[in-house]
């Protein structure tokens, strides 16, 4: 059995971990046990902590998408932190897989995006409506393997369903979403999006921290670590599977 997690960056500050899909970051209706409560779990045990363990959330990703979460260990890194994503001071890029050819080898997408809570889904608009919020990202096509296109994707903003919404609404849908229009779900319920790295200038040691998750474990997603130069050789790669098989 898969672990749920496995930790890429750990100090007394912050927590960093590369969450498989599946998992729900904090807890919801269904009960299930959220990544939140893996992750204190892990830290107690570990640390030998007494009593409740604190561990802020300081941003999410959904329920079928892989990578990199960040928590942190003390509320002053969890208010700096929450600062340096809405001042845009972190770089965030993620890995999504396709099957459309997208239009273009690298573009910049804008669109107004307005959620639904009942449905738990986000329309794209081309321009502003009522309710909605401006959101922007970054894709660059990194190469095509086997009837599929491998993007390297950077948000500007961070906005529900955001990476998911706007690439469908290039008719480029990520594999597995049927939530947003690809045509199969994927065996385990997952979607080929995965948050790759994180790079950032740490809230209290003020040294730089840069990250990378390793993809999740299954030969879909290894196939396409070749189109990437920036990738982990295999001796990288086999010692994160090692750590979650």
């Amino acid at each position: 059995m898969q672990k749920p997690f496995y930790s890429v960056y750990e100090d007394n500050h912050l927590l960093i971990v590369d969450k498989r899909p599946g998992i729900l970051v904090q807890g919801d209706k269904t009960g299930d046990k959220p990544l939140l409560d893996y992750c204190k779990d892990y830290v107690k045990e570990k640390y030998n902590k007494p009593g409740a363990v604190f561990l802020g959330t300081v941003h999410r990703l959904d329920r079928p998408v892989s990578g990199l979460v960040v928590f942190a260990r003390t509320s002053k890194s969890l208010e700096r932190m929450n600062k340096l994503f809405k001042d845009r001071k972190i770089k965030k890029v993620y890995w999504a897989i396709v099957k459309n050819r997208p239009p273009k080898k690298e573009d910049k997408l804008v669109h107004w995006l307005k959620k639904d809570p009942a449905k738990n889904k986000t329309e794209a608009f081309d321009k502003e409506v009522e309710g909605s919020q401006r959101a922007e990202l970054k894709y660059k096509v990194l190469g095509g393997l086997n009837d599929h296109y491998l993007l390297e994707v950077q948000p500007q903003t961070g906005r529900p369903h955001q990476i998911r919404v706007q690439l469908a609404s290039m008719d480029c849908p990520i594999r597995g979403d049927l939530k947003y229009g690809f045509a199969r779900a994927n065996p385990d319920a997952s979607i080929n999006l995965h948050a790759r790295s994180l790079d950032f200038i740490h809230p209290v040691s003020k040294e730089p921290v840069k990250v990378v998750a390793g993809v999740p474990v299954n030969d879909f997603w290894e196939q396409f670590l070749v189109l990437d130069k920036k990738s982990p050789k295999i001796k990288s790669k086999d010692k994160y599977m090692d750590k979650l098989q």
